[in-house]
């Protein structure tokens, strides 16, 4: 059953030779004594020629065939005519005149057809994944996952790093996200916890002397969904010794770059910008900015601080601000009822309005212009708006502010067309907080993880009697067209130093070594500095291939309610195999 070549793969160098394929019928045309068949395998399409007086036999197989049988055709590759060349196929230029066939497995009618952009609900697909990975465009998006993980191999092995696995059967930490939680047969009531990351381990094998590690790691968070999160994902994963936090992301600015050209053929100019958290909050209202489009946030709080208007004066004399984004052509783009939606939008933000004007050759217009008109000229040179652009408004919280216009600048320049879905803007944000304010837990919580090392001068604040939330963390996330690609920070080397940033944490000592001090000890031990970083796997493969969701390159994913249709995981188990586990299920209460 050897197989000369992909049936994608056919082109015109094969013209004049016999070839031997294997695929799954995509499309039949009969025409009595002629039949095309289009033959589809992971590598594309070739058109294939049954006819009478090429070899009655294989016509007569070929009248048996339909959509999704699996079969093995030999044939003559021959160029097709000027007028019947497909431009839109590799194959396109040539067809396989077939002289013999054989049906090597039927198929049912597919509940939906096996081709790209088919309209189908998702949980149809999920069930029938294995119908759906069939489709070209998923072929190609685990084909190009693929290729990110084959050079992420080749990069770090030619720079000297080591590939070690690290638990799947853990210690729970609950200090993040929650555990997926694993009873244990043989300890009843204790459990092992799925890894969040590799964290803790990879810190380990620093001091274990493996001064560059990395791992494609597998990692699991029991978290509500969105597009881009799954309960169990997959993470590139390093740790390395005696570099700085320059060096990391120099290092890891090459494994990207090498990504990029093996995967898409493109270059990227490297270094990448760097920019930090203050600096991003500033211009773009978010840490992950998308600098593919302009329309920045611009401070108008000096400007306005002793306007008539006392929504914007009186958020300024509050301690708030007031700042704009400036849509270019907007005045006539956007009606009053649009606007009004997006003042309700923005009101989950916390936002109490959103006032607006559109420029016109010298003054404004809008339900605020009679306020702002007399500083017309003074505002249109620090936004340098023009004739014809739209100026909106949010005067609040700082926080609020961010959010509200955050949210609306890349929203409207999604509505606008003003991003290039074919370029590729990557960020560095640098120097961030290294506490941040849980509004949900209304607690303080690490920006990234307990282990990060303060900025050098900032070690002071993690002090007893100092505020320990003033110091900025060595930390650093890789942004990639407004996501996080990723991100790592230099690690805390010394036991005394991270049993203050425990103690910051809300840690007694007590607490402190009973999750931890399996850490806390081994950092006696000689520790050497040390700092990585972990990129997404699922979602640089879903930038890369431009796909709207993670589940377009992860091959068996859960869907939006955490369960997989194909499998109906999760499923209940036996009587039995609880007992062994010494469980016992006990039903939600019903609150009617």
């Amino acid at each position: 059953m050897e197989r000369t070549q992909y049936a994608g793969l056919i082109d015109e160098s094969y013209e004049g030779q016999q070839v031997t394929l294997f695929g799954w019928v995509q499309k039949r045309r009969d025409l009595g004594k002629l039949i095309f068949i289009d033959l589809r395998d992971r590598e594309g399409i070739v058109q294939l020629v049954f006819s009478a007086a090429n070899s009655e036999t294989a016509l007569a197989v070929a009248e048996q065939m339909r959509s999704e049988y699996v079969i093995k055709i030999s044939g003559l590759v021959k160029a097709r005519s000027a007028k019947e060349v497909n431009p839109d196929m590799a194959t396109g230029k040539v067809e396989v005149e077939v002289s013999g066939a054989e049906i090597l497995n039927k198929s049912k009618v597919p509940p939906f057809d096996i081709s790209d952009g088919v309209e189908a609900a998702e949980d149809l697909k999920l069930k029938y994944r294995y119908l759906d990975l069939r489709r070209p465009e998923m072929q190609h998006n685990l084909i190009l996952r693929s290729k990110i993980t084959q050079a992420v191999h080749s990069y770090f092995d030619e720079n000297g790093f080591i590939d070690v696995e690290t638990p799947d059967l853990t210690k729970s930490t609950p200090e993040g996200a929650r555990d997926y939680l694993v009873p244990s047969r043989i300890y009843p009531g204790h459990f092992y916890a799925l890894p969040q990351s590799p964290q803790l381990f990879k810190q380990l094998l620093m001091g274990a002397g493996f001064d560059r590690y990395y791992q494609i790691a597998r990692c699991f968070r029991d978290e509500d969904l969105r597009g881009d999160r799954q309960p169990e994902f997959t993470q590139i994963d390093m740790e390395t010794s005696f570099m700085s936090q320059h060096d990391i992301m120099d290092m890891t600015e090459g494994l990207i770059a090498r990504v990029m050209k093996n995967t898409r053929n493109l270059t990227v100019d490297l270094p990448f910008s760097r920019i930090t958290w203050q600096e991003s909050m500033d211009r773009f209202g978010t840490d992950q900015p998308d600098l593919r489009f302009g329309m920045e946030l611009i401070d108008l709080s000096e400007q306005l601080k002793d306007s008539p208007f006392k929504v914007f004066s009186g958020a300024i004399a509050d301690g708030g601000q007031v700042k704009a984004i400036v849509v270019p052509g907007g005045a006539d783009h956007y009606s009053r009822k649009q606007l009004d939606g997006m003042t309700d939008y923005i009101k989950r933000f916390g936002a109490k309005g959103l006032a607006w004007v559109k420029v016109t050759e010298d003054a404004f217009n809008g339900p605020v212009a009679k306020f702002l008109n007399d500083q017309f000229a003074a505002l249109t040179t620090a936004t340098a708006a023009k004739t014809g652009d739209l100026i909106l408004f949010v005067a609040d919280r700082r926080k609020v502010v961010a959010d509200s216009l955050g949210y609306l600048r890349v929203t409207i320049a999604k509505e606008l067309g003003l991003i290039d879905p074919d370029k590729f803007a990557f960020v560095w944000v640098i120097d961030w907080p290294l506490f941040e304010y849980d509004e949900g837990d209304q607690r303080w919580v690490p920006a990234h993880h307990p282990f990060t090392m303060p900025n050098e001068g900032d070690e002071h604040f993690l002090d007893e009697g100092e505020n320990p939330y003033e110091a900025h963390a060595q930390s650093y996330d890789i942004i990639l067209n407004g996501l996080e690609l990723g991100g790592g920070s230099i690690r805390i080397h010394t036991r005394e130093l991270q049993e203050k940033m425990l103690s910051a944490l809300g840690f007694t000592p007590q607490r402190a070594k009973a999750q931890f001090g399996f850490l806390l000890d081994a950092l006696d031990y000689g520790f050497p500095p040390h700092g990585g970083l972990a990129i997404g796997l699922d979602r640089f493969a879903r930038l890369l291939a431009e796909a709207d969701n993670i589940r377009e390159v992860i091959a068996f994913p859960k869907n939006s309610k955490a369960t997989e249709p194909m499998t109906a995981a999760p499923s209940e188990v036996t009587t039995q195999q609880l007992t062994e586990l010494h469980l016992a299920v006990r039903q939600p209460r019903d609150e009617n």
